[in-house]
């Protein structure tokens, strides 16, 4: 069992947050789950309410004396799901201005995997750019783009596709595990 922080903020997609907890508390993961206020709304409006019986813990995002504002606390890594463009911009400038932005800017310091995914588009030039800032201080941006050759039946089988790849990328999944999430594609795995 592993900690890994969930951050989830205001853009469209509360379920690939919701879906990412499900995974990683039937893997046996801890979640620490801070949301920013517009991320709160969205969940509620979108129906992802689930999100919160998955999370061990709630931290406010206003709490910058939360163990996760500290490098010293031992989580494994941190997944934005889905990052706002607004977010993505201060984890790219280093703003550390909420706990989410920070507890991303700890992951990055620390050298721990943090996956960021944006769930917005058309992209402009300023996202590709801080997309790419955050990527070369050692970020993975997993655009929440799901895979169709899997032949997903379901919305949340299409979710999957892309929560696989957090996880992954998180290390929180072995091949085996993401098996159980996505059937595997013919000469391939599912992650």
């Amino acid at each position: 069992m592993a900690r890994y922080i969930l951050g989830v903020t205001g853009a469209s997609g509360a379920i690939y947050a919701a879906r990412t907890a499900m995974h990683l508390k039937r893997l046996g993961h801890e979640i620490s789950l801070i949301m920013t206020k517009p991320g709160r709304e969205v969940v509620e409006f979108e129906g992802q309410g689930a999100l919160f019986d998955y999370a061990d813990r709630v931290f406010n995002v206003d709490d910058f004396f939360a163990e996760c504002a500290s490098g010293s606390a031992d989580y494994k890594g941190m997944a934005v799901v889905p990052c706002s463009m607004g977010t993505l911009g201060r984890i790219a400038a280093g703003t550390s201005d909420n706990l989410l932005v920070r507890a991303a800017d700890v992951c990055l310091k620390e050298r721990r995997p943090l996956v960021i995914v944006p769930r917005e588009m058309p992209y402009n030039m300023i996202h590709i750019e801080n997309m790419e800032r955050v990527t070369r201080a050692g970020a993975i941006v997993i655009p929440a783009s799901p895979q169709f050759y899997s032949k997903p039946s379901s919305i949340e089988e299409l979710v999957d596709t892309v929560v696989a790849k957090i996880l992954k990328h998180l290390g929180a999944v072995t091949v085996e595990d993401c098996a159980t999430i996505v059937k595997p594609w013919d000469g391939g795995s599912s992650c």
